[in-house]
C-alpha cells in the first residue's frame, strides 16, 4: 500500500515561494520534526559511506532495474524478473542499510528518535542522512551496491513456490519512472522484466481478491499554483504499473512475515477487519461523488471496480483510508502472537523493502536473513524487537499529524479565494462541531456548522479558508 504524495507544481514564471511551502516550514517546525541530524550521527553515515560492510555474494551481473517516481534519490528497491519453467523467478534487491548503519552507534540512536522519512508536499525529512539514503545506500543506477536480495519462485499461477534470502552486491542497470514503464508496455517496447512485471503483478491481483484482501494504491495530490497565485488541487491519475509494483513489494512482505512465523521470532504488520460504522461512512461518501456501490459486494472488491483515471474515483481512494484502521507492530521472540493477520491484506504480513525510509524494515531484513540462511539472529536485533512497536507508532503518529496539518492547508489554498461561495455536499458523518460534509466539487472533506441529518445532501457555503490556521470552516444553508 503506497504512500500518499503531495506535491507543489508552480506554474508561475519566475515564482520564488509562497504562502504554502512557509506554512509547510512552520508546521514541521510546531509539530517538532526531526530536521538536523547531529555531528557525530553525520559523521558516522559519512565514514560509513567511504567503508561499508559488504557482502561476498556477486551478482553485479544481473540486469537489476528500479521503478520510481520523477526525480527520486532514495531508491530502496531494485528487481529483476525472468521465467523458472512454466512460473516465475523474482530476484528483488533491498537496499542494505544494516552495512551503513552501527547498532548502538550515533547514527543508530537518532534513526530511533525519527523512526520513519516524514514527507511534505515541499520536501522529506529523511530517516537517514543523504549521503546514505540518496547516496551510498541508495540503489541508483549504474553503481554497484550492497543489497540484501529476496529470491522469490512463483508458480504460473503467481503463488509462492520457494523463498530465501541473501546478502549480495548488485547494480541497477536502469532507473525507470512509472510513465515509462506504462508506455513501454503499452507500446510494446517493455524488456522482460517490465512485461513479467506486468503478468505476476495481475496473478498476485488475482490471489489477492481471493484471500478478501483490499489494497490501497494511493494516489499523488499536486498542488497548483496559478499565475494569479491561487491554487487548485489535482490528485494525479494512477497507472496500472504502480499496483503491479506494489504487488512485488506485498509478495515480499507475506514472504517475510511466514519465515518469522515459522521461526517464531520478528515482527509483523496487523490489522483488524475493517468496522462497519467506517464501511458504512465509506459508503456515504462514495455516494456524495455520484459513484455506485452495488449491495453485498465487498469493499476490497468495490476499489477494484474503480476507474482510477477518473478524478472522483481518485477521491475515493483517498477516503478508503478510515477502512484501513486500527494497525499495528506485534513483536514476537519465542512464540507466535495471537494477532497475526493483516485485515487488509488478508494474511500475515510485514514491512521489509523500505529499510532507507523506515525503521523497522532494516531489522526484520536481518531476522529474515539469518531465518533463510541458518545463522543466528544478533543479539542487538532481538533485544530491539520489543521496542520498535512504540517508536513506530509514536513516529507514524507524527507523520499522520504533518501529512494531516498539510493537506489542511492545502484544501484551505485550494478554497482561500471561494470564501462566500455554495457547494453541494453530503454529510458523511456527525463531528464535534456541526457535520463532516464531502464535497463534490472540489473532493474535499470538511467540517460544516448548522442543520442535518446523516447521509442527507445539503448546501454549504464556506465560511473560512485559512492557510495560516489550516482552518475551513462550511455553514449549512
Amino acid at each position: 500500500m503506497a504512500q500518499r504524495a503531495t506535491r507543489i507544481r508552480d506554474d508561475r514564471t519566475g515564482a520564488n515561494g509562497h504562502v504554502l511551502e512557509r506554512v509547510f516550514a512552520e508546521i514541521r517546525t510546531r509539530l517538532k520534526v526531526r530536521q538536523e541530524f547531529p555531528e557525530a550521527a553525520l559523521a558516522e553515515a559519512r565514514a560509513a559511506a567511504e567503508d561499508p560492510e559488504l557482502p561476498e555474494r556477486d551478482e553485479t551481473a544481473v540486469p537489476f532495474i528500479t521503478i520510481d517516481p520523477p526525480g527520486s534519490m532514495d531508491l530502496d528497491q531494485a528487481m529483476h524478473i525472468e521465467h523458472d519453467g512454466e512460473g516465475y523467478r523474482i530476484r528483488y534487491a533491498i537496499a542494505d542499510v544494516p552495512a551503513f548503519v552501527e547498532p548502538g552507534g550515533a547514527l543508530d540512536t537518532e534513526v530511533r528518535l525519527r523512526g520513519q522519512t516524514v514527507y511534505c508536499p515541499d520536501t522529506s525529512v529523511p530517516l537517514h542522512p543523504r549521503e546514505l539514503s540518496e547516496g551510498a545506500a541508495s540503489l541508483l543506477p549504474d553503481t554497484s551496491r550492497p543489497a540484501y536480495v529476496w529470491d522469490m519462485r512463483l508458480t504460473a499461477q503467481g503463488v509462492r513456490d520457494s523463498a530465501e534470502l541473501y546478502r549480495a552486491m548488485v547494480r541497477s542497470v536502469r532507473r525507470y519512472t512509472y510513465e515509462e514503464v506504462q508506455q513501454l508496455i503499452d507500446g510494446g517496447d517493455a524488456e522482460e522484466t517490465l512485461l513479467l512485471l506486468k503478468d505476476v503483478g495481475e496473478h498476485r491481483i488475482r490471489r489477492e481478491s481471493e484471500r478478501g484482501g483490499a489494497s490501497l494504491p494511493m494516489p499523488e495530490q499536486e498542488v497548483h499554483v496559478d499565475d494569479d497565485g491561487t491554487y487548485s488541487l489535482q490528485f494525479r491519475p494512477l497507472l496500472p504499473v504502480e499496483d503491479w509494483n506494489a504487488q512485488i513489494s506485498l509478495l515480499t512482505g507475506i514472504v517475510a512475515a511466514q519465515i518469522m512465523l515459522d521461526g517464531k521470532v520478528g515482527i509483523l504488520r496487523t490489522m483488524p477487519p475493517a468496522q462497519q460504522r467506517d464501511v458504512d461512512r465509506f459508503r456515504r461518501q462514495v455516494r456524495a461523488l455520484g459513484v455506485t456501490w452495488p449491495k453485498g459486494m465487498a469493499y476490497g472488491d468495490f476499489l477494484r471496480t474503480l476507474d482510477r483515471q477518473d478524478p472522483k474515483h481518485l477521491a475515493i481512494i483517498h477516503d478508503a483510508t478510515a477502512l484501513f484502521r486500527g494497525a499495528s507492530y506485534e513483536a514476537f521472540d519465542g512464540s507466535v502472537p495471537e494477532q497475526t493477520e493483516q485485515a487488509a491484506i488478508a494474511a500475515p504480513y510485514t514491512h521489509v523493502t523500505a529499510p532507507l525510509r523506515r525503521l523497522i524494515d532494516r531489522f526484520v531484513l536481518v531476522v529474515c536473513e539469518a531465518l533463510t540462511q541458518g545463522g543466528e539472529i544478533p543479539a542487538w536485533v532481538r533485544e530491539a524487537l520489543p521496542t520498535l512497536p512504540e517508536i513506530m507508532d509514536e513516529s507514524g503518529r507524527l507523520a499522520k499529524a504533518v501529512e494531516r496539518a498539510c493537506t489542511d492547508a492545502t484544501e484551505a489554498a485550494v478554497l482561500a479565494h471561494r470564501v462566500g461561495e455554495q457547494f453541494d455536499a453530503v454529510v458523511v458523518d456527525d463531528a464535534k462541531k456541526g457535520w463532516q460534509v464531502q464535497l463534490t466539487e472540489p473532493a474535499v472533506n470538511a467540517i460544516a456548522e448548522g442543520e442535518a441529518e446523516l447521509g442527507s445532501e445539503v448546501r454549504v457555503e464556506l465560511v473560512e479558508a485559512d492557510i495560516a490556521t489550516q482552518t475551513v470552516r462550511f455553514r449549512i444553508v
